[in-house]
């Protein structure tokens, strides 16, 4: 993870406790990560609804897992494919560009990252 970098080519930050394919919280992608788990979101209501449809209940707590199950306001770090599925349904949470890792951009330009940013682009 040290030599990770985000969108913006800077060192990435930490998006959460206990998330990431490493669960380290950062939004980390190693060779095995096949999911590319590299958007650091802040998960709502209307995101944590739809990723439920698509098979995906983020907010049921899974203990087998240590996973306490995600409430509104909670960062995670997500799929960027299942990220741009949530935006052409009009339903993508905000981003911490930031601690989005810069594998992000394989699938989503930086530009559409950055209109749901919640913080400037540095």
């Amino acid at each position: 993870m040290a030599n990770e970098k985000n969108v913006f080519g800077k060192p990435l930050v930490l998006c959460c406790g206990n998330s990431g394919f490493t669960r380290e919280g950062f939004c980390s992608v190693p060779a095995a990560d096949l999911g590319n788990h590299s958007i650091c979101a802040i998960v709502d209501e209307p995101f944590l609804t739809f990723s439920k449809r698509r098979g995906n209940d983020l907010s049921a707590p899974k203990p087998e897992l240590a996973f306490p199950g995600l409430s509104e306001g909670d960062r995670w770090c997500l799929c960027a494919s299942r990220w741009l599925e949530a935006h052409q349904a009009g339903v993508a949470p905000k981003v911490v560009l930031s601690a989005t890792n810069k594998k992000a951009l394989d699938v989503v330009p930086l530009s559409l990252l950055e209109a749901y940013a919640t913080e400037p682009a540095a």
